[in-house]
């Protein structure tokens, strides 16, 4: 190769590099990532202090915590030990719809305690069957959410699957929305069941992005029946994620529901979310 060719050559390569190291240096990445603990339900229940201790080991920096489920046993300055001795925060719990109207003002003080920011209701009850139940439920967040204001608190809501099938010809989640009060009322969406109700999640942040403040990553099997390890499924988190505003102020969770083995997944979860770019 004449000397001439060759200096091209390394010029062109070096420009290559160049534009690859800038596209790196672009590309953004999760700058937190979160586990549902539902995703380990079991071994919370076998063990939560262990648990917690193999989720932080796992890489997450945090969790989201099961308040219907009686924090597994302990309380909430029980859990605060655990949470300090293992390095994570708890920006959100999951809590049981029915205790917006049970001493609210008890649960918002546990809340503060925790160093949290919402409270979110992840479904609503059985008996909530018609629009007018999900219109009434509505109204009920919305009071308790001005209540969780006053005290620097956020009530959301979030999105199961069943939320997308219509009731009267309506949408009930679409209704739900409709009557919520963004003032005092958030949304976290959760990616997977968006999709395996039928739904679209990119159709709805870019219709809704000032209501989802939070988020459930979760993939998909192709026939939409199940959760799977994120990366096997069908899910674009990629293209979600970069569509998200103000991501980075944004928690962000795994959730995987019927894991094989509870913690294997949520290792392997949690390090394809740390590597991926967006």
């Amino acid at each position: 190769m004449k000397r001439r060719t060759f200096v091209q050559a390394l010029g062109t390569a070096a420009a290559g590099a160049l534009v690859a190291r800038r596209d790196l240096l672009a590309a953004k990445r999760l700058h937190r990532v979160g586990l549902e603990l539902y995703s380990v339900r079991h071994a919370m229940r076998d063990d939560p202090d262990r648990t917690m201790a193999a989720v932080r080991a796992a890489g997450y920096d945090d969790v989201e915590l099961l308040w219907s489920m009686n924090n597994f046993g302990r309380t909430p300055q029980q859990v605060l030990a655990i949470l300090k001795h293992e390095g994570l925060r708890a920006p959100s719990a999951h809590i049981n719809p029915e205790i917006l109207t049970d001493n609210w003002d008890k649960h918002l003080a546990e809340a503060h305690l925790l160093g949290m920011t919402y409270l979110i209701v992840p479904s609503l009850p059985d008996s909530a069957r018609t629009i007018d139940d999900w219109k009434r439920w509505a109204d009920t967040l919305n009071t308790a959410g001005a209540a969780a204001r006053k005290a620097h608190l956020w009530v959301a809501f979030h999105n199961e699957p069943d939320h997308m099938k219509p009731i009267e010809g309506q949408i009930p989640y679409d209704v739900f929305i409709q009557r919520l009060d963004p003032k005092v009322v958030r949304l976290q969406l959760d990616v997977g069941n968006m999709v395996m109700g039928g739904g679209d999640p990119m159709a709805y942040l870019t219709k809704h992005p000032n209501w989802y403040w939070t988020f459930h990553l979760k993939d998909v099997v192709p026939d939409k029946s199940a959760d799977t390890e994120l990366g096997a499924g069908t899910v674009n988190l990629k293209k979600l994620l970069a569509a998200v505003p103000n991501l980075s102020s944004k928690p962000c969770y795994v959730e995987q529901e019927q894991p094989k083995d509870e913690l294997a997944s949520a290792k392997q979860n949690c390090s394809y979310l740390k590597k991926l770019t967006f």
